[in-house]
């Protein structure tokens, strides 16, 4: 069904969802507020934005259909050979790069096991099981002070593509154990502790810049330094309640909170190229709602922003493009019709809003996964991707398309499963929440940090 029919087709949203307040963050002095230059400005505000969604198709029916296919990629596409020192290693993407796990996609497939367990996907048992020989493995992994390598063989477990030590990765990696040790509970909770308590968060820390490195190679050091907003904040949550390598709240409040905003919304702390992925990633595990840290940010409200922002963007672009509109939208780094491209995404951007990168190409994990956010723009985008027969599969929703080239991705991708699986959990029922805002380490790191609950 092309977009035009659609349109034609779907009138009203069946379902009510609540509408997210709308954001106010204060601006700090000497912070500068930027307008998106170069763009086109919204034709009308989100709250106006046509409501449509399939009416022969319930939103839960959709919901259901991309929560179970996404559980099902972290549960097939496992190393289930028990005789493999890679056991419990998840692809990276599938079908394309056979053999290949990233240690992220494992991360968020440790915690989409306990989503699958209170959905009924499978038994506690069994969900149990995989975890506990997964942390066996990850004990047994070659790491650096801890940490671990980007990319790994499934079935050796050793690192491949000369992949980087990853400060974020590991991250993600250790909200998905510590997800499962609060679950589980036992001799889970037990290894689970002892993977985070051999994390040496202050290795990574340059300290003559109060940041953290983003990576580090055994052939050339470290690289890179998390110096502007991003996907981050969980990095500074773990480490900070860290009991064995603990680091202050200095760097947490060092990186660059660059205010802007997008036509007529509120200001609000972006990202380099934009991306809305790097809005969503630690809200996956943190619930942030309520809290505010001591410069006065909420950054759950500072995400409800973004994703306003990302909304009246694709609205705005609604006559240049085919994909872009009111109902396809949430650009970030993501497959595309060249390849695999990190600079996806919507202004602001940068500081001239410049950084980022328009070809057309949305994936649905952008819109999904900003479901907690702005949940009535994200079921509408919901039911156009599922309208679409060549966006959906044995997983749910591919990993993007491109009306303007004619082209649809043939993988799915982990990290981009990961985040539409909890972030639909926590908006049926604050499926991982539960779990993980009960974790000592988690809190002491909030509390450390002064993202104390406002509320």
């Amino acid at each position: 069904m092309n977009k035009v029919w659609f349109f034609f087709l779907v009138f009203t949203l069946l379902l009510s969802a609540c509408t997210p307040a709308q954001v106010n963050i204060p601006v700090e002095t000497g912070s500068p507020v930027i307008v998106a230059e170069n763009t086109v400005e919204p034709t009308h505000p989100l709250e106006t934005s046509p409501a449509a969604t399939l009416p022969s198709v319930d939103i839960d029916e959709i919901i259901e259909y991309e929560m179970k296919g996404s559980f099902d990629y972290f549960w097939e596409q496992a190393n289930t050979d028990m005789d493999s020192p890679g056991y419990g290693l998840i692809r990276d993407r599938y079908p394309g790069s056979e053999g290949i796990a990233s240690i992220a996609a494992v991360g968020f497939g440790l915690t989409a096991y306990l989503v699958g367990i209170e959905k009924g996907y499978i038994t506690r048992e069994a969900g149990m099981e995989r975890v506990n020989h997964t942390l066996d493995t990850l004990l047994a992994l070659d790491r650096v002070e801890g940490f671990y390598y980007h990319f790994l063989d499934m079935k050796t477990g050793k690192r491949a593509w000369n992949s980087e030590v990853s400060s974020i990765d590991t991250a993600i990696l250790m909200m998905g154990v510590l997800s499962a040790g609060e679950y589980f509970a036992g001799e889970i909770e037990t290894k689970a502790q002892e993977l985070y308590e051999e994390v040496n968060w202050t290795w990574f820390l340059d300290e003559s810049r109060n940041m953290f490195y983003m990576a580090y190679r055994p052939e050339k050091g470290f690289e890179g330094h998390w110096d502007f907003y991003a996907e981050q904040l969980m990095l500074y949550v773990l480490a900070a309640g860290s009991d064995t390598h603990p680091i202050d709240s200095l760097p947490y409040y060092t990186f660059t909170r660059h205010k802007a905003k997008y036509g007529t919304g509120q200001p609000f702390i972006h990202s380099w190229f934009g991306s809305i992925f790097t809005h969503q990633f630690s809200h996956a595990w943190i619930d942030f709602r309520g809290r505010t840290d001591k410069k006065e940010v909420n950054w759950f409200e500072n995400s409800v922003e973004a994703s306003l922002a990302q909304v009246n963007f694709a609205a705005a672009m609604d006559e240049k493009y085919l994909t872009l509109g009111p109902n396809a939208w949430g650009l970030t780094a993501c497959d595309g019709p060249d390849g695999y491209n990190g600079l996806y995404g919507a202004p602001p951007s940068g500081f001239d809003n410049k950084a980022h990168l328009v070809d057309d190409t949305v994936p649905p994990a952008g819109a999904i996964g900003s479901i907690v956010f702005v949940p009535e723009a994200a079921e509408r985008a919901m039911a156009y991707y599922y309208s679409l027969d060549q966006l959906n599969g044995k997983y749910g929703f591919l990993d993007a398309f491109n009306l303007s080239r004619d082209w649809y991705a043939n993988d799915w991708i982990g990290i981009d499963k990961g985040i539409t699986l909890l972030m639909l959990a926590n908006y049926q029922d604050n499926i991982v929440y539960k779990v993980t805002m009960e974790n000592k380490s988690i809190l002491q790191g909030l509390n450390l940090l002064e993202i104390i609950e406002t509320r």
